[in-house]
């Protein structure tokens, strides 16, 4: 343990444990709740990133932290399936760039929407309306971990 987190408040330290549990279960909520098509987390993960924009097959593994044969061989596949696409790069016509389709968009954006629903119906069900204030007074709180 280090030196600065022995000065961490009791509270503090069980605040970041729960709430780290939480979104961890919330995040695979929400991957049950879209049709993943049979695509592997790493797929989903490319194609998460290219929603941002185009990027290099190179940028890709950078990014994800795994070497460029891997994403390669996710690109491949993404590729045959129709959610991406490689084009040169209009800027520097040695190298391709890597954007989603039509299909991958909507692939991430009906995966969006149905994460969406979920949480919205789960809400609705789960809480009182004076919960669901609490809620959003706290994702307030929340908001200030966020980048400025």
């Amino acid at each position: 343990m280090s030196e600065a987190s022995t000065v961490l408040s009791d509270s503090s330290i069980q605040a970041a444990r729960e709430l780290r549990v939480l979104v961890s279960r919330l995040r695979r909520r929400f991957l049950e709740a879209s049709d993943n098509l049979e695509l592997t987390p790493s797929q989903l993960s490319v194609l998460s990133r290219l929603k941002r924009g185009d990027a290099t097959a190179s940028e890709i593994a950078a990014a994800e932290r795994v070497r460029p044969q891997a994403i390669a061989t996710h690109l491949g596949i993404l590729i045959e399936r129709g959610f991406v696409e490689r084009r040169p790069d209009p800027k520097d016509g040695r190298r391709q760039l890597v954007s989603l389709t039509d299909a991958g968009l909507e692939l991430m954006a009906g995966r969006a929407q149905a994460g969406q629903e979920w949480l919205a119906s789960a809400l609705d069900q789960k809480y009182t309306e004076a919960e669901r204030q609490t809620v959003l007074a706290a994702l307030d709180l929340l908001e200030r971990l966020g980048p400025q």
